[in-house]
C-alpha cells in the first residue's frame, strides 16, 4: 500500500482503519491491469482483439477503464461528494460482499445486522464464513440505541442499517444512527437504496464527520435501472482506496457505464418518475385501507409499501395464481401476515386493488 494511503488510515477523532482491516489486505500488492496505465495510443498490451467487437459497429474490444473516471465524476457531482469518496460497483452487493471481505476474518470476525432488515448481509456473510449477531427492531420497526452499547466487541466489525428499510419501507432516526455511528468501534454502512423516495436527508452528508460510516446507493430503485447493475458506495478516500484494491480490475463494463452516466446527466426523467410513484404510493395506500380484511398498511418512505392482512400467505398464493406477483414477509420479525407490494403503474395497482378485493371478500 503506497505511504500516503498508510497516513491516511488513521482518520479523525483518533479512528484507525488500519486496525479493522484484515492484515492480509493492508499487505495486499493489487493487480495491476494494462488500462491502469494507458487508455489511449496504439494499444498492444492486453491481448484485446484488435479487429473490433463481434458487434461490429460497438466499441467493445477494449477493456474499459478500472477505475470509472467519467462515471465516478457524475456519481460525484451528482451526489455532492468527491470522486474519491465514490466506490462503483455490481450493484450494492458487491460492496457489500467486498466490505465484508476487507475488515471480517472468516471464522472469527463477526457483522451485526438489525432485523428485519435486507437479506443480503446475511448471505454475503455466511458466504464468507463470518458470524452474524442481531439486535432486532422495535416493534414499530425503529432502532434503540441502547440495544447497540453491549455490541462493541473487538470481533464485531461492521454493523449494517437500511434506511428506508427493506421490507418495513420506514427511514430509521437519524439522530439514533449519528449516536450508534459515533459510538460503534466498527463499520457503519447505511443503506440507502430507496433514498430518492424518501423525505429524509442522505447520510452522505455525514461522512466528513464519521470516518468509519459507508454509505450505500443505486441505480436500481429511483432511475429504474436494476438491469444494468450498478452500485456504489461513499466513504473516506482511504476506505475507497481499500475497496478498489480488492475489487476485480474491470468490474463495471462500458455499457453499464454509459448508460449510468446517460442517466445521470438527464436526470428528468428520474425525477418525473420519483413525482409520479409518491402520488401512486399515496393512492395505492388509501385504496388499500377501504379493503376489508386489510389490517395495516405501513408507513413508507420507499416505492412499496408493507401491508398487514388476514391470511396473507394465502392472498399471496391466490395473487400469484392470478399472476400478481408480490413478496411475502410474514415469515420475517415483526412482519406476522405481512406483504410487501412495489408500487405498480396506475393500471398495475388498479389490476392489484381489484384483486385483493375479489380475494379478501
Amino acid at each position: 500500500m503506497k505511504p500516503e494511503t498508510q497516513n491516511s488510515l488513521t482518520g479523525t477523532g483518533g479512528f484507525d482503519l488500519k486496525r479493522l482491516v484484515r492484515p492480509n489486505i493492508l499487505a495486499l500488492t493489487p493487480y495491476r491491469s494494462a488500462r491502469d496505465d494507458f487508455k489511449s495510443g496504439l494499444l498492444l498490451d492486453a491481448n484485446e482483439n484488435s479487429f473490433g467487437s463481434a458487434l461490429g459497429d460497438q466499441e467493445l474490444n477494449r477493456y474499459p477503464d478500472p477505475r470509472q473516471e467519467q462515471l465516478r465524476s457524475a456519481v460525484a457531482s451528482f451526489r455532492n461528494v468527491k470522486p474519491e469518496q465514490v466506490f462503483l460497483g455490481v450493484g450494492s452487493d458487491e460492496p457489500i460482499d467486498l466490505l465484508i471481505r476487507i475488515f471480517c476474518r472468516p471464522g472469527t470476525d463477526r457483522i451485526l445486522i438489525t432485523p428485519p432488515t435486507y437479506g443480503m448481509y446475511k448471505v454475503s456473510a455466511n458466504i464468507n464464513d463470518v458470524g452474524v449477531d442481531e439486535v432486532p427492531l422495535n416493534p414499530d420497526f425503529s432502532i434503540d440505541p441502547d440495544a447497540f452499547r453491549s455490541t462493541s466487541a473487538v470481533s464485531r466489525k461492521i454493523l449494517f442499517l437500511c434506511s428506508p428499510n427493506n421490507p418495513t419501507a420506514n427511514n430509521l432516526d437519524r439522530r439514533h444512527m449519528t449516536e450508534i455511528i459515533a459510538s460503534f468501534d466498527g463499520i457503519v454502512v447505511v443503506d440507502e437504496a430507496y433514498i430518492d423516495f424518501s423525505t429524509a436527508q442522505s447520510m452522505l452528508t455525514e461522512l466528513d464527520r464519521f470516518p468509519n460510516l459507508v454509505v450505500l446507493q443505486t441505480m436500481s430503485k429511483s432511475f429504474g435501472m436494476a438491469a444494468i447493475r450498478l452500485g456504489m458506495a461513499f466513504a473516506s478516500p482511504a476506505l475507497i482506496d481499500i475497496m478498489n484494491r480488492v475489487k476485480a480490475p474491470y468490474n463495471v463494463n462500458n455499457l453499464t457505464a454509459a448508460a449510468a452516466v446517460d442517466a445521470i446527466n438527464n436526470r428528468e426523467v428520474m425525477m418525473r418518475h420519483i413525482r409520479d410513484i409518491l402520488s401512486e404510493r399515496t393512492r395505492l395506500a388509501e385504496s388499500l385501507a377501504q379493503i376489508n380484511g386489510i389490517q395495516k398498511i405501513f408507513p413508507s418512505d420507499a416505492n412499496f409499501l408493507l401491508v398487514r392482512m388476514n391470511n396473507a400467505l394465502d392472498v399471496y398464493r391466490r395473487l400469484a395464481g392470478m399472476g400478481i406477483i408480490v413478496r411475502y414477509r410474514g415469515d420475517q420479525l415483526h412482519c406476522d401476515n405481512c406483504l410487501r407490494i412495489t408500487v405498480g403503474t396506475p393500471d398495475e395497482n388498479n389490476t392489484l386493488i381489484s384483486a385483493l378485493r375479489e380475494v379478501l371478500n
